[in-house]
């Protein structure tokens, strides 16, 4: 049986309709009852775990074959690192207390570093602690999610704009789909490797420039690629709302992806191929 958390998540959602296609058995963790019970009516054995809540989620691994985790990011709590640091706590020493024999995690390129990368920090501690609790660890490390285009979505219908947060909208990136890392997942789960691993998940290459024309197709309209400054995001993310130590580490990631730090340095790597239009089509008609 494998266990995995943030099912109501595009990754977890799409890791536990993988395993349940091919026959595993699943229990999902959710934060809310509502969400518990949509899964209940499919059948699937669904508990409401909180992930800083080490005997709760103990309870929720007992006896599991697997273990898919990630590290949710908060946006809104007053110290990103004290929130992920409590949640990393809870994951590993659960993980620890039960004898968990396998983990999968939803880590990032650049995870490798312990500093210099924004919130992925974080997911540089968790990797370090699930390595530390005595688990066989498979960090899943992919870069940009295509899925990301639908923060732009209303800016892009409501204005023609398109906004970049990159001295350039011209140049490649792999892009991956969360349905495939969902799939990568579900796949390390059955087939866990001999000792951990970092696995780099590589998607298409697309630019930004590449990405606002499929979305300008799929809406309707041309729209206006417009690139920030390095000097401007601070600025232009403490004005879309968020606090400013908030928006200085998102400045920080920004940064990290400029200097080719967030680049694929893991054990192997794993090719995936769904396309951005594939993706934009799903997010609009969702």
């Amino acid at each position: 049986m494998y266990v995995i958390a943030g099912a109501t998540g595009r990754v977890g959602s799409a890791t536990a309709k993988s395993l349940l296609a091919a026959g595993a058995k699943v229990r999902v963790l959710t934060r809310r009852h509502t969400d518990a019970e949509r899964w209940a009516a499919l059948g699937v054995e669904a508990r409401v775990v909180s992930l800083d809540d080490r005997v709760m989620l103990g309870g929720a691994l007992e006896g599991c074959a697997g273990f898919f985790t990630l590290l949710p990011f908060d946006l809104n709590v007053d110290d990103l690192d004290a929130h992920a640091d409590r949640l990393i706590g809870s994951i590993a020493g659960a993980v620890a207390d039960q004898r968990v024999p396998h983990v999968v995690m939803l880590s990032s390129g650049g995870a490798d570093l312990a500093e210099g990368t924004g919130p992925i920090a974080g997911l540089h501690r968790l990797e370090q602690a699930l390595l530390g609790a005595g688990t066989t660890l498979t960090a899943l490390r992919s870069g940009h999610f295509q899925e990301k285009v639908a923060d732009v979505i209303d800016i892009a219908r409501s204005s023609g704009v398109y906004p970049v947060f990159a001295a350039s909208a011209d140049i490649p990136h792999s892009m991956v789909a969360t349905v495939d890392i969902g799939a990568v997942a579900a796949q390390a789960l059955q087939s866990p490797p001999a000792s951990s691993e970092s696995v780099d998940i590589i998607g298409p290459a697309y630019s930004e420039r590449a990405v606002a024309a499929v979305l300008g197709d799929a809406l309707g309209r041309e729209l206006q690629v417009t690139t920030l400054p390095e000097d401007a995001w601070s600025g232009a993310l403490v004005g879309a709302g968020f606090r400013p130590y908030v928006a200085e580490s998102l400045a920080e990631l920004y940064r990290a992806d400029e200097g080719g730090l967030l680049a694929p340095r893991g054990d192997r790597s794993v090719r995936v191929d769904t396309g951005i239009e594939t993706t934009i089509r799903r997010i609009l008609a969702s």
